[in-house]
């Protein structure tokens, strides 16, 4: 008889697991909708195409391109996405915006900024004292940082310098090409790399990530991977599923630059296999998670917060901002559970 009960038993529970399993591959099929920009913080994302096609990912992901983060916050705050490839000071305001409708699962990006010049007239920060200084990213990673580096270094952003924006990356490297000389960037890669290639006359004056290091013993971080968190709660099962392809898929782009190149040019995050092949090994793409995600973001946010803390929101996230990985039994029974839905 116990025989036969624990059998029994046995049975049920491969039954419920095969149903769990059809049932998550039935309500993953329309896929996870994650939004990413053009440029690096989403260069680690595009393998998860090929691990798709080569049926290695264990969902169906959508992978939508942006080239504004302001073009992404709206479809968050709706509900329209569920993850998404932001600035790490983007995430943190966002937070505060939502009453903590989003959570950072992941550091997927460090520094990247350069300040570029066509000419040969600027070697340090003092030099920039009195000039026109182009740049992306208002009221994310460029101008915070540039704004911060310049006061380490002893100038007033306001009124030292003059820093004019575009909204997107590609509208300062044709201004940068259309200059005759000594105009003066602040950049991302790959579009350094991008505008090197275009005008051999364009050098890199000063790597932002050096320069923070330089006056600062945090990480300079430039991009984080969010998660609705109602999302994150209603789907602990997909989004343990993500972050698992995801670790995957940033190991090839660190490993597999030719193949992760080819991607970014398919995909659009990049325009050309050439720049994103040369470019990949300079845009530290990265995986933290759990308490060294939540170490290195704090620690930067931190610093932006003294500098400004409209760079965060107003004030610094709480513990809630960092995603918690679901548990095995969580994530297993709610796998159960859609199996009667």
């Amino acid at each position: 008889m116990m025989k036969k009960l624990t059998s029994l038993l046995l049975s049920a529970a491969l039954m419920i697991s095969l149903l769990a399993c059809g049932a998550f591959a039935a309500k993953t099929e329309s896929g996870v909708r994650i939004a990413g920009l053009k440029g690096p913080t989403t260069m680690g994302l595009v393998n998860l195409l090929d691990m798709e096609r080569s049926g290695k990912a264990s969902q169906h992901y959508d992978l939508q391109l942006y080239g504004a983060a302001d073009e992404i916050v709206p479809k968050l705050i709706k509900g329209e996405l569920d993850m998404a490839a932001i600035p790490a000071n983007l995430a943190a305001t966002l937070y505060q915006k939502t009453n903590g409708g989003i959570q950072v699962m992941a550091v997927n990006t460090l520094g990247v900024l350069y300040v570029v010049e066509k000419g040969d007239s600027v070697h340090s920060f003092a030099d920039l004292k009195g000039r026109t200084i182009l740049s992306t990213g208002k009221g994310t990673t460029p101008e915070y940082v540039l704004r911060y580096l310049l006061t380490k270094n002893g100038l007033d952003p306001d009124k030292d310098v003059k820093i004019e924006y575009y909204s997107e990356a590609s509208e300062v490297t044709a201004q940068m090409a259309a200059s005759k000389k000594d105009a003066i960037a602040v950049l991302p890669q790959p579009y350094v790399t991008a505008a090197q290639l275009k005008d051999s006359s364009l050098r890199v004056v000063l790597d932002l990530t050096k320069e923070w290091n330089k006056v600062c013993d945090t990480q300079l971080i430039t991009g984080v991977t969010v998660v609705r968190t109602e999302y994150a709660k209603e789907n602990p099962d997909i989004v343990a599923n993500f972050l698992r392809d995801y670790e995957k898929s940033i190991k090839a782009a660190q490993t597999d630059i030719a193949g992760t190149a080819a991607l970014c040019e398919e995909t659009g995050v990049v325009a050309k296999k050439a720049i994103a092949q040369k470019a990949l090994p300079q845009c530290n793409i990265v995986y933290r998670v759990g308490d060294e995600m939540k170490a290195d973001v704090n620690a930067y946010l931190k610093v932006l917060y003294d500098a400004s803390p409209a760079a965060v929101g107003g004030k610094l996230p709480d513990a809630n901002f960092y995603y918690t990985k679901a548990t095995p039994g969580q994530v297993f029974w709610k796998s159960v559970q859609r199996s009667f839905q």
